[in-house]
């Protein structure tokens, strides 16, 4: 049956039925965690797929996944966007999506697991964003970097969340205008992946199962993940996070040495 999807080029040679398998369930998880506490999922999945993809396709892969999952989010809280911000964020993130199609193309593999390690690393030991909010300029500025950012990084949720000034808005603001965010930066990154060549038809099936999947945690992640001691479940996920980098900075040294 594998073989009869990818001779209709709709799933791709590299991925195994049993590492489709594990991600898609993966996605529920991540989904799941996303919606119990706001951040994270996006994390755990680019860590995940580099296991299981090379890292030249992860990035847009990645994408996708994100812009289904914060979709949904912008979509059933789009009465509470926080229109301005999104205008503003919009404008930076088209030039930080056209500069970082530039380069993202010319890193080697080996460069990529490392700035993707290095990454996941800062997020969970390094000191938390602040809030970075500077009025609409700063949102337009944060757009470029944010959004520049994605192109190589993926998982730039945090960074997106310093940028609102969430001291002065109410909690579903905060989440709406956030997925909204997330949406644009992951939109444009999948449009210059697109006109960089990706053939995003070959992992439609997976991508679509995918997006289901993650629907499906969303829906029910958070009464799940409520039930769980907070402080143990933090910690776990800080232990498989921390492995998972380290994995990728031992696969990107040894391209080098």
């Amino acid at each position: 049956m594998l073989i009869d999807l990818i001779e209709t080029g709709l799933w791709p040679e590299i991925l195994t039925l049993s590492g489709a398998s594990i991600l898609i369930v993966s996605s529920m998880f991540t989904s799941a965690i996303t919606a119990a506490f706001g951040l994270g999922g996006g994390v755990i999945m680019l860590a995940l797929l580099v296991n299981f993809l090379p890292v030249a396709v992860v990035i847009p892969i990645h994408g996708v996944i994100q812009l289904g999952s914060n979709t949904s989010r912008a979509f059933l809280l789009r009465k509470d966007i926080i229109k301005p911000i999104i205008v503003y964020y919009f404008l930076g993130a088209i030039l930080g999506a056209v500069i970082g199609g530039q380069f993202v193309v010319a890193l080697p593999e080996g460069m990529l697991l490392g700035i993707l390690g290095i990454f996941i690393l800062y997020i969970v030991w390094g000191p938390k964003p602040k809030n970075l909010n500077f009025g609409n300029v700063g949102n337009v500025i944060g757009g470029v970097f944010i959004t520049f950012a994605t192109m190589f990084i993926g998982a730039t949720g945090p960074l997106a969340m310093a940028l609102l000034p969430r001291k002065e808005l109410e909690a579903l603001q905060v989440s709406a205008t956030h997925g909204a965010l997330m949406v644009i930066q992951h939109g444009l990154k999948i449009i210059i992946f697109g006109f960089l060549g990706f053939q995003f038809v070959q992992w439609a099936l997976f991508l679509a199962f995918m997006v289901v999947g993650g629907f499906v945690g969303s829906l029910f992640g958070r009464a799940v993940l409520k039930r769980l001691p907070q402080n143990l479940f933090q910690h776990s996920i800080t232990i498989i996070l921390t492995i998972l980098a380290i994995r990728m900075l031992y696969k990107a040294s040894v391209f080098y040495f």
